[in-house]
């Protein structure tokens, strides 16, 4: 993996500007002199894992109605599969977090190769609805150690480029199922679907495996360089405990259930909204085709621009804008107008993806690089009760109050998150000596 630079790093060099005055603080040939390789390579690795692990969340629809078919059941009853999907990939990052802090990426990356490959391998060989649960749960716990990995790998090593790095992951995770989008759709049925699903667990074992190689963390001593340079926006690791103590950390926890939660329901119900709004079968797949792509050019464009302004007010204007979105969509699903509405949808979903790239980086500027795995895995979790509003919630709330309604309420979720972005301020600097700890070590 040696030998000359990309042309990421000839045109980045990464270094920043030190406010005191003193030399500039080159990352990418620091990096390099305890790599051998440019720090790039290990977010190419990293963005091939998330591209592998995306058929989980963003190509169950296209697998569910064959596997519904074979098994003899109602489609209505694999619901719960999704559900503990989100739980499972949720939940399982903050063990996986403090593992990879303490001991490093490799060992856990392999792990889930394991776990996230063979469970889409099996899903294929699954006689009852009881076995899709297990297999879709432990694919899911795979799932979560690449995210967490994958996400950290770029704050850690990229302390100067949290947003554009971080971006690139969480796009791969969003768009990498339009790669297989394609061959799934075209052998979505009962006779050809455990092929698909074999060869898709074999690939997606593989591309882990690969990445697990490749991927480490910093020693010791680029953590205590990091504390002493302040353009990186943190003077001090905090440990999860200490995070937890920080009024900031509720605060951002909030912010992500609202955000989370009105996004996963535009994600998850976007095509029955359409349906029930008596708008065309074109415009309704059109709107579930938007949301990948513009999920994954939100992540990508808007975490890099975090880089450059102020990282809250980004998240302001972000989820604010998320908000207005949702309630554009359900006006121009009301007028019946089929091109608003979809632009409408894009809009919402670019602005509403971004918090999987701002929420990790803004973790790393409050509470440091070293232990950002676990750290930023207790505010993921929101994602969990995100995951109950935008499937279970909102499900019975269009029972109870409506289409409309219950899209308004998550637009005015998302909207009130941005509004709390406002209050965000760092921990207190004077607090932080109590927080530090001998930094962690690398794998």
């Amino acid at each position: 993996m040696g030998g000359d630079d990309p042309p990421e790093e000839a045109v980045e060099r990464a270094t920043a500007v030190r406010p005191d005055g003193g030399e500039p603080v080159d990352y990418a040939a620091r990096a390099k002199d305890h790599l051998g390789f440019s720090r790039w390579w290990l977010i190419v690795a990293a963005v091939l894992a998330m591209a592998v692990i995306s058929p989980y969340q963003y190509v169950w629809s296209s697998i569910e109605g064959p596997l519904a078919n074979d098994l003899g059941i109602p489609l209505p009853q694999l619901g719960f599969v999704f559900t503990l999907f989100v739980i499972f990939q949720a939940g399982s990052q903050f063990p996986v977090g403090w593992w990879r802090d303490e001991h490093g990426p490799r060992a856990v990356t392999l792990v889930a190769a394991v776990l996230a490959g063979g469970a889409y391998y099996l899903l294929a060989y699954a006689t009852s609805i009881w076995q899709l649960y297990v297999l879709y749960s432990v694919g899911a716990i795979g799932v979560g150690i690449v995210y967490t990995v994958a996400v950290n790998t770029a704050i850690k090593w990229f302390p100067d480029r949290r947003g554009l790095t971080t971006g690139l992951g969480t796009m791969a995770f969003a768009g990498g199922a339009a790669l297989f989008v394609p061959f799934v759709r075209a052998n979505a049925t009962v006779e050809a679907y455990g092929d698909v699903l074999r060869a898709m667990g074999v690939i997606i074992a593989i591309a882990i495996l690969v990445a697990g190689f490749v991927l480490r963390d910093p020693p010791e001593s680029w953590y205590r360089a990091l504390e002493d340079d302040e353009t990186t926006g943190s003077d001090a690791d905090y440990t999860s405990g200490a995070m937890l103590r920080t009024w900031q950390f509720w605060l951002m926890y909030a912010m992500f259930i609202g955000v989370s939660g009105a996004g996963l329901m535009l994600t998850a119900k976007i095509v029955s909204f359409a349906q029930a709004m008596e708008l065309d079968a074109v415009t309704a797949t059109l709107s579930a085709t938007l949301l990948p792509i513009a999920g994954g050019a939100g992540r990508l464009l808007l975490g890099e621009l975090s880089d450059r302004v102020n990282r809250r007010v980004a998240m302001a204007v972000t989820f604010s804008l998320c908000g207005l979105g949702l309630f554009a969509v359900v006006e121009f699903a009301r007028a019946g107008t089929t091109l608003a509405f979809l632009l409408s949808v894009v809009v919402a979903t670019f602005f509403w993806s971004p918090q999987y790239t701002l929420f990790p980086s803004i973790v790393a500027d409050y509470y440091g690089e070293a232990r950002s795995s676990a750290n930023y895995a207790l505010l993921y979790s929101g994602k969990m009760w995100g995951g109950v509003f935008g499937g279970a919630v909102a499900g019975w709330a269009v029972t109870v109050v409506g289409w409309s309604t219950t899209f308004r309420i998550g637009g005015a979720l998302a909207l009130c998150a941005g509004l709390a972005a406002v209050l965000l301020r760092p921990p207190a600097r004077e607090s932080t000596s109590s927080t530090t700890g001998t930094p962690v070590g690398q794998d």
